[in-house]
């Protein structure tokens, strides 16, 4: 079990990106993480060793990263796996057969396709509901759930759940409160202090924020709850490997400084958009067309750089994103790259068209991951795609 100390929750969000968790190297003082690139270690003699015995369990270079992210989650426990489907495997795995979910309906696709393909078929119940009526949440909960999933802004339609009034649902109806903060990250919304008992991130995506590894991280306060996913994490075995651990530590590092470039240029191109007349609709919580956007001033202090755009036919939308030349079409999102993509048929081509189709997930939706570059050489780039798109 990786547990924060004291020391790592007193400073600031950007001290704490660049120092929670960090331990000076013991061998040479090394001020960068080493990359414990082991399997296992050896032992002094029977029970006698240095905490380590085998990688799966402990890792030197992980638990840095895992005390890190807690931090700045605001968290005391923070355990890592190989991937962001990982880590909500874990979760679920705190369930058993006949339990209840309660989870949005607008959810990574991935996760969808976990709920409904492979727990449901081992006896997990779901029940998938537009979760940015906190009413909605709480008309589905029943006396089997255990445990209500959110996330909040969600993937692609950037729709927002009240988290502090979805923590009082499931607190009362004594079920944890999971949120997937992937989109926000710690350094504009942390749910653990709205209500929130675990929360959990694909690091592929701005954790790590340089597309070139693939994990998942896992956070809670709770120390009973900590034993448990610590357990799971250990018996199952998802964990990554140190040099993934240590790729993500260093995008952590500059977390505060990307993601308020992100937030600039989300902003400024959300804006741009409104203007264009072949959009038809900007999808951004940002804006104050957004109908949520006093929810998104209320709990996140930085509104991001994830963008979906309707341009009103399928046709339209597959020119514009083979148009694009510094927006590349591509799976992912949250590198310091721009990134554009077509949820319909890639991010979220397993869920159900008609499932789609109600929660407005349309065949001519596009979703842009704005980047770091110069925001003025990304609008061009749109302007011309959007020329072209017809």
């Amino acid at each position: 079990m990786t547990k924060v100390s004291a020391d790592d929750l007193t400073t600031r969000f950007g001290t704490r990106a660049v120092h929670a968790g960090h331990v000076p190297d013991p061998l040479a003082g090394a001020v960068m993480t080493p990359i414990y690139q082991t399997s296992t270690y050896v032992q002094e003699g029977l029970g006698k060793h240095k905490g380590y015995e085998y990688a799966r369990t402990r890792n030197p270079t992980r638990e840095v990263l895992e005390r890190n992210i807690a931090a700045l989650e605001g968290g005391r426990h923070g355990f890592a796996f190989a991937s962001g489907l990982a880590a909500v495997d874990a979760v679920l795995k705190l369930l058993s057969h006949g339990d209840h979910v309660v989870s949005g309906e607008n959810v990574y696709g991935g996760t969808h396709r976990q709920m409904t393909h492979i727990w449901a078929r081992h006896g997990l119940e779901f029940s998938f509901v537009d979760a940015g009526d906190a009413g909605n949440v709480a008309a589905a909960v029943t006396p089997r759930t255990r445990l209500i999933y959110a996330e909040t802004p969600t993937n692609p339609m950037m729709r927002l759940c009240d988290l502090q009034a979805v923590g009082e649902i499931a607190h009362d109806a004594h079920a944890w409160c999971v949120v997937d903060n992937t989109f926000a990250t710690p350094c504009f919304q942390r749910p653990l202090e709205l209500g929130a008992d675990i929360v959990l991130h694909s690091t592929t995506k701005y954790l790590n924020g340089h597309s070139d590894m693939v994990g998942g991280v896992v956070v809670v306060n709770s120390d009973d709850l900590a034993e448990r996913i610590g357990f799971i994490q250990n018996a199952s075995g998802a964990v990554p490997g140190p040099f993934d651990c240590w790729l993500a530590l260093r995008g952590t590092k500059t977390l505060a400084l990307r993601m308020r470039q992100h937030d600039v240029n989300g902003r400024r191109v959300a804006e741009w958009l409104t203007k264009h007349p072949k959009v038809q609709r900007v999808y951004y919580p940002g804006l104050p067309s957004h109908p949520q956007h006093d929810l998104a001033c209320r709990q996140m202090t930085g509104f991001g750089g994830m963008i979906s755009i309707e341009l009103g036919s399928v046709e339209r939308a597959r020119r514009f994103v083979e148009r694009t030349k510094i927006f590349a079409l591509a799976e992912s999102l949250g590198g310091v790259e721009s990134l554009v993509g077509h949820p319909a048929s890639m991010t979220h081509a397993s869920v159900p068209p008609e499932m789609r189709r109600a929660m407005g997930l349309t065949d001519s939706l596009v979703r842009l991951s704005v980047g770091i570059e110069d925001v003025d050489d990304l609008i061009a780039d749109l302007e011309q795609a959007l020329a072209g798109a017809g």
